[in-house]
């Protein structure tokens, strides 16, 4: 079973104007000097870079994502079409090309390379699906515990103890007895006229002791 053939008006229109331009920019590129298979490789390369544009720019579009880039390709493309078109339309003498023109002839082949590696490989964000939407469960809350400082004992107030009196010193071993009595007497009797304890150059003086008894004995007498 053959399937009808329906022609559509818009694809009869397109084919047409394709292969029209097509033919256009294989004339332009041979006046530019591009004979052979080459002239024939320049349409197809601006036609390739075109739909390579449209196909970004779809792309960008569904996915919400701004397409600058792809719409200056895209305009690029189109501009070397529009641009084969016009020259051919008498505009343009094909047997005397100016030299501008061979120039961009010549570079266009670099230019669409570019381009075309520009708009396949550029990574786009993925679609987001229907997963995004659903939001992750809370984890489950953990009791914290806060640690509580432990009460520090307060130490029971202690009463002052009774002040103890102070033992009267003992005198010096090597003081005889005799000595001490006789130099307490002196003491006493020094504090008695004087008001102020006996020091221990009086006590050495008055009893022609050494110094370092004198002052010995006169630490014990006060």
């Amino acid at each position: 079973m053959f399937r009808t053939v329906r022609l559509d008006a818009v694809l009869v229109q397109a084919v047409i104007a394709g292969a029209l331009s097509f033919a256009h920019l294989h004339d332009l590129a041979a006046a530019a000097g591009q004979d052979g298979w080459k002239a024939w490789a320049y349409p197809v390369s601006v036609d390739l870079l075109l739909v390579a544009a449209w196909r970004r720019l779809r792309l960008l579009r569904d996915q919400g994502e701004p397409a600058r880039a792809a719409w200056s390709w895209f305009a690029v493309a189109l501009a070397a079409s529009l641009g084969a078109n016009v020259a051919t339309a008498g505009l343009l003498d094909l047997n005397d090309v100016p030299d501008w023109l061979r120039i961009l002839v010549a570079g266009w082949p670099a230019l669409a390379f570019l381009g075309g590696t520009l708009l396949v490989h550029t990574p786009t964000t993925p679609a987001a699906s229907g997963t995004d939407d659903v939001e992750p469960e809370p984890l489950p809350a953990v009791d914290r515990v806060r640690a509580e400082p432990e009460p520090v004992p307060v130490p029971d107030a202690v009463e002052p103890a009774e002040p103890v009196p102070a033992l009267p010193a003992a005198p010096p071993a090597d003081v005889p007895p005799a000595l001490v009595d006789h130099a307490r007497k002196l003491a006493d009797s020094h504090r008695a006229s004087t008001g102020t304890p006996i020091d221990a150059a009086t006590l050495r003086d008055r009893l022609g002791l050494p110094g370092p008894m004198a002052d010995q004995l006169a630490a014990h007498l006060t």
